[in-house]
Parts: structure tokens; C-alpha cells; sequence
């Protein structure tokens, strides 16, 4: 019971921040999780199972919102599915030790990009349609590599843009949720036909993940409200933060500072 309230606390205010700047979800459940030693690859598809339920509550809520440019969801989640897919499926065949010197560095460098982009001047201009499928395919790919990848990819590039910030947060997670069931049920197809050697034990994380569901489940209502009234300048600033202390922390515990 203590490690579901526990999770369930870490999954509110996870999803808090998640729906107010379009990213953190799965960085900060995936930290927490590899805290407590749980591997890369099993974190990944804890998370990712955690987030099909709270991505679809919280995609509703930037849709009653108005937070979502449709025109750029379609091609955007399309490439995300296949990202997704072919970034699990690397996850799954490879020894997840050799990926987090990589996965911290990605945040690294792109919570850098996003201060840097965040200090530019730059007046707000739509993002290009044909750029969201490419952009869609990356952040689905580092999204299941990393636990936690397709908020500092997608939001990021679109908010550095010029694209405004609460569009850009709505329509990134409104595609969330497809590209996170994708992946889901990539680690779930590699999980039954025996390709996923990192799979056991996998079920002792249900409460973990039970916890971050209903935490999520709670916070998510609130996502449309909160990038609606949050001033823009707040919200790309928040999202460089966000990104660059998830990175401090990992890079502190792969260097075993912490």
C-alpha cells in the first residue's frame, strides 16, 4: 500500500507538470522507477503502460480546451507510432546499461536547446505540416528509448519554432497517446513471443505502475486548463527547467554521485 501511494503522489504531480508544459510524465516516472532499480527497458514499459490510460484523459482535456491544431496531430502521431515502434524494438534487444549514457546526454543537450531557444526573440508563426510526421518519428523513437522522450523532442521543437506554446503542448500530448499505445504494445508483443529477455519480473512493478496510473488519472483534467492560462514566456522557460534538472539527476547517478 505504500508504494502505491507513493507512485500515486509521483504520478500527480508528474502529470501536473506534464499537462501544464507538454512533457515530464514519462522523465520523471521513468527517474523514479530507475531509482529504485528497476531496468531501463522494464521502466520504459511501465511507464508506457501507465501513460495509455492518462494520455487519453489528458488528450480529452486539450481537446475541450482548444489546445490542438488538427492539421498537424495527424502526420504528427503517425510518426510517432512509427518511431515508437522501432525505438521499443531496440530497447527490447539490447542491453539497457549501454543506452543510459545516451539517454542522458539526449536530455542534456536538448534542455540546453531549449533555454537557448527560450531567451529568442521570435514572433509566433504555425509549425510546418511537413515537418511533424519526420519530428513525430524522432520523438517516438527517443520517447521508447528513454521512458520519457517524446515531450523534450516534439513540444521543444515546436515551441523553438515559434509555434505557440499551449498549441504546441495540446497537440503534443493529444498524439501521445497513440504513439504510447503503440509502444505498449510493442514491449507487450516482444513480452509474449519471448524476444524481450529483461521481461522477468516485470509483474512485481504492477503496483508501482498502478500507483502512476491513478495519480496521472487525477492531475490529467487539469492539463487543457493549465496550458490555456499559463502565460507563454512561463511556459517555455518551464519546459528548459523541467528537462535540464530531469538530466542533472540522471547524470549525477550514472556518474554514482547519488
Amino acid at each position: 500500500m505504500q508504494d502505491f501511494l507513493l507512485f500515486l503522489a509521483v504520478g500527480f504531480l508528474a502529470q501536473c507538470v506534464d499537462g501544464a508544459l507538454g512533457m515530464a510524465y514519462g522523465v520523471i516516472s521513468s527517474t523514479v522507477l530507475l531509482a529504485f532499480g528497476v531496468p531501463p527497458a522494464t521502466a520504459s514499459a511501465s511507464v508506457h503502460a501507465a501513460e495509455v490510460f492518462t494520455t487519453a484523459a489528458s488528450a480529452g482535456s486539450h481537446a475541450a480546451n482548444k489546445n490542438v491544431n488538427w492539421k498537424l496531430f495527424v502526420p504528427l502521431a503517425a510518426g510517432g507510432v512509427v518511431g515508437g515502434i522501432l525505438g521499443a524494438f531496440v530497447l527490447t534487444t539490447v542491453n539497457g546499461d549501454v543506452l543510459k549514457p545516451w539517454i542522458t546526454a539526449y536530455l542534456s543537450i536538448m534542455g540546453l536547446v531549449i533555454i537557448w531557444r527560450a531567451t529568442r526573440k521570435t514572433r509566433e508563426r504555425v509549425f510546418p505540416v511537413k515537418f511533424s510526421a519526420p519530428l513525430g518519428l524522432v520523438g517516438g523513437f527517443f520517447d521508447a528509448i528513454g521512458g520519457g522522450g517524446w515531450g523534450p523532442t516534439v513540444t521543444t521543437t515546436m515551441v523553438g519554432s515559434g509555434q505557440d506554446p499551449r498549441i504546441s503542448i495540446g497537440t503534443t500530448n493529444t498524439a501521445e497517446f497513440f504513439v504510447t499505445a503503440a509502444i505498449s504494445a510493442t514491449f507487450l508483443a516482444a513480452l509474449l513471443t519471448g524476444h524481450w529477455e529483461q521481461a522477468e519480473g516485470i509483474a512485481s512493478h504492477a503496483t508501482a505502475v498502478a500507483g502512476l496510473i491513478v495519480g496521472g488519472l487525477i492531475a490529467a483534467p487539469l492539463a487543457g486548463v493549465i496550458a490555456r492560462i499559463a502565460p507563454r514566456q512561463v511556459l517555455t522557460y518551464g519546459v528548459g527547467a523541467v528537462v535540464l534538472l530531469s538530466a542533472g539527476y540522471q547524470a549525477l547517478r550514472l556518474f554514482k554521485v547519488i
